[in-house]
């Protein structure tokens, strides 16, 4: 027990809280009419549109949002 740590009890299964869920259906959207010749090409396509999210603060706040979690403690 630490007086900084909450511990959220969350279902075993619920998609709809992961924020990484929203995440990957948004690259998933972006690939929808991809063809990837190798299995490295694909690789590093993701790699890159991974790598653009991780400076598009506004989108990942949606991710976040669209679950209707916060990272505030809760009260």
């Amino acid at each position: 027990q630490r007086e900084w740590l909450t511990v959220v009890l969350l279902p075993g299964y619920a998609p709809e809280l992961n924020p990484v869920e929203g995440m990957w259906a948004h690259i998933k959207r972006s690939l929808a009419n991809l063809a990837a010749r190798t299995l490295s090409n694909l690789a590093t396509l993701l790699h890159r549109r991974l790598k653009a999210l991780q400076y598009r603060r506004a989108i990942l706040d949606g991710f976040l949002a669209g679950t209707g979690l916060t990272l505030d403690r809760p009260d």
